[in-house]
C-alpha cells in the first residue's frame, strides 16, 4: 500500500478531525478525490477507506479519506458540515497538496455516498460526485424489511421539510457537478429502482451522470478483492473524461464517432 500521511482539520468549538492523504508517486492529474466511510451514519472509520485511497493514488490522484462525526456524536447536518469543511480545507491547501482547488471529487459509500451526493449539492469546487448504493431519499419509496434511512440520521420528530433537505435527490439542480452512481441489483437496503430514480433526477437537470448496476451482488460489495479493481477502474475512467480531460474526450468523439457529429450520421441525416 502506498505510503500515506495524516493531517488535522481544526475549526474552533469542534473537535479536530483527521485526514488520511495518500498521495501519487508522480505528478499526477491534479485532481483530489475525497473519501467517505459508510456505516449508517453511526459507525464506521475512515480507515476503512485505504484500500480505496491506495488504488486511487496508484492511478494519479491525490486521495483524501475523510474523518466526519457520527451522529452519535453530533446530530445531523453536523456530518455534511465536516464533509463541506474537509474539501474547503483541500481547496485552500490545493497548491500544497498538487491539486486544483475546482478539481475536488467527493466518493462515497453507502451513507458516506448519501453525504458524498448532497456535498455536490451544497458543496463549492466539487468536480464530480461517485456515490456507490447510497441512498436518494430519507424515505423507501417501495415497501422492504431494511429500516428507513429517516430512523438512522433524523431526530425522531423530523417534519417533510427536514426529510427533504436531508434526501440528495431533492436537492438536484442545474449546475450539479458530474455523478457516477453505482449499486448492486440484489442490495435491499438501496435497491436498483431507487438508483434509477436518482439518475432519471440528474438526468432531468441535465447533469453528466453515469449508472451501474452489477449484478449477483448486494451492499457494500465494491471492496471484495475481485471487485476493488475493476470499479476503480471505472472511476478513473469516469474521472478522466470529466475532470481530467473532458475536453480531449469530447473531441476525440466528434472526431471518431460518427454518431456523435452534429445532425449525426450522414445516412440518418434530413434528405439523406
Amino acid at each position: 500500500m502506498p505510503e500515506w500521511s495524516s493531517e488535522t482539520l481544526e475549526r474552533a468549538g469542534i473537535r479536530a478531525l483527521a485526514l488520511d492523504i495518500f498521495r501519487p508517486e508522480y505528478a499526477g492529474h491534479g485532481v483530489a478525490v475525497v473519501l467517505l466511510h459508510g456505516g449508517a451514519w453511526r459507525m464506521g472509520h475512515r480507515r476503512m477507506m485505504h484500500p480505496y485511497a491506495a488504488a486511487l493514488a496508484a492511478s494519479g490522484y491525490v486521495a483524501v479519506c475523510a474523518e466526519y462525526r457520527l451522529v452519535g456524536e453530533a446530530p445531523w447536518p453536523a456530518q455534511l458540515d465536516d464533509v463541506l469543511a474537509a474539501t474547503d480545507w483541500i481547496a485552500a491547501n490545493a497548491a500544497r497538496l498538487g491539486v486544483h482547488p475546482e478539481r475536488i471529487v467527493v466518493e462515497g459509500f453507502s451513507a458516506g455516498g448519501h453525504l458524498a451526493l448532497m456535498a455536490g449539492a451544497h458543496g463549492k469546487g466539487i468536480g464530480a460526485v461517485i456515490a456507490f448504493f447510497a441512498p436518494p431519499s430519507m424515505l423507501h419509496a417501495s415497501p422492504r424489511p431494511a429500516p428507513e434511512p429517516k430512523a438512522m440520521l433524523l431526530a425522531p420528530d423530523a417534519d417533510a421539510d427536514a426529510v427533504n433537505h436531508a434526501s440528495p435527490i431533492h436537492q438536484v439542480k442545474a449546475g450539479f457537478p458530474p455523478t457516477f452512481l453505482l449499486a448492486g441489483v440484489d442490495d435491499p437496503l438501496v435497491t436498483p429502482s431507487d438508483m434509477i430514480a436518482m439518475f432519471e433526477t440528474l438526468r432531468a437537470h441535465g447533469v453528466t451522470t453515469e449508472l451501474h448496476l452489477y449484478s449477483g451482488h448486494t451492499h457494500e460489495f465494491s471492496a471484495l478483492p475481485s471487485m476493488l479493481i475493476p470499479v476503480q477502474t471505472e472511476i478513473d475512467l469516469f474521472l478522466k473524461r470529466n475532470v481530467v480531460d473532458p475536453d480531449g474526450y469530447r473531441k476525440e468523439n466528434l472526431e471518431l464517432n460518427m454518431f456523435a457529429a452534429p445532425g449525426g450520421p450522414p445516412m440518418m441525416r434530413p434528405g439523406a
